[in-house]
């Protein structure tokens, strides 16, 4: 059976020219036109792209997201009668390198000494080091089993939340999210990894963020709306000694004239943490292909009630 691939990225040309080299049989790479909407049985796609045309697609069995995100694909009303598939396993060294690499600079005051040099000031000061340090990771999937095993290889004690506190490998304790203010009281530094559902959206509000320690460090990487922003903004002005640290927004980019740019506690970057590679889209775009045309379990299926 003939199958028929749009593409729906921001670089088609570098995916068109990634497939041709994989020589993916009984696979017809279709052109641009919209009528290819209409005639495509399988998509490779940016969810943000694809979300205002699913509805129009006829022939549709199988998406294949080139994000690990796929929130604006599962909204209520949009249809589910297809495969979805995410992309998983590859974020993890990434995310660690970006939280790893601003937890210690902050633990080692570069900052500080940066602005001692420019004024030509010796002046040594003690550090902290994340030997005994709690890291608190608000999710237990594959990115934050791997910032586990990087935070063990610092000496840290890492506590995951998820919805079961269901045991997982490299997490020396595991807890539910009913149970996060004990432990988010107790946490050095503290990072949400966690997906967009009705039980995470909001779940750092003005209250959980309250229970934090005046000199912690919060990281939110996986999805904005887990954060109030205003409430953190408010938070970091009394507490000057905190740091937040945000790659992820309800609205991105975010607004010029939202209040927490000017913060110097806090840490804006475009979500840029992990970002995926057009080669690493491909190479599990064609190990699930195969699945598929052999009738077999795609990897990384989406269930749509759970929104991942």
């Amino acid at each position: 059976m003939e199958h028929k691939l749009l593409l729906l990225t921001s670089d088609n040309p570098k995916y068109r020219q990634l497939l041709d080299s994989c020589h993916l049989p009984q696979l017809t790479l279709l052109d641009d036109d919209p009528s290819s909407i209409l005639s495509a049985n399988i998509w490779l796609a940016e969810p943000p792209l694809a979300a205002p045309l699913v509805g129009h697609a006829q022939q549709l069995t199988w998406m294949q997201s080139t994000y690990a995100g796929v929130d604006p694909l599962v909204k209520p009303r949009l249809r589910r009668d297809y495969q979805l598939t995410n992309i998983k396993g590859i974020f993890g060294p990434l995310m660690s390198e970006y939280l790893f690499g601003y937890l210690l600079a902050h633990q080692r005051q570069h900052k500080q000494y940066q602005s001692q040099q420019a004024d030509k000031i010796w002046r040594p000061s003690s550090f902290k080091t994340l030997q005994g340090q709690k890291l608190l990771l608000l999710g237990t999937g594959n990115i934050a089993k791997h910032i586990a095993h990087t935070g063990k290889h610092f000496g840290m004690q890492v506590t995951g939340i998820n919805r079961g506190a269901k045991p997982t490998t490299g997490f020396d304790k595991v807890d539910t999210l009913a149970n996060l203010p004990s432990h988010i009281a107790q946490a050095d530094a503290i990072a949400a990894i966690l997906p967009s559902t009705p039980d995470t959206r909001g779940i750092l509000d003005s209250q959980m963020l309250s229970m934090i320690k005046n000199e912690a460090i919060l990281f939110n990487l996986g999805r904005g709306d887990v954060l109030d922003l205003d409430a953190l903004y408010q938070q970091l002005l009394q507490r000057p000694k905190q740091q937040a640290i945000l790659d992820v927004f309800n609205q991105e980019p975010l607004p010029a004239n939202h209040p927490i740019w000017s913060l110097s506690n806090a840490t804006i970057t475009p979500h840029i943490a992990a970002p995926s590679r057009p080669e690493q889209v491909v190479e599990i775009f064609a190990a699930n292909y195969h699945h598929f045309i052999k009738g077999q379990a795609l990897s990384h299926l989406v269930n749509f009630e759970r929104g991942y």
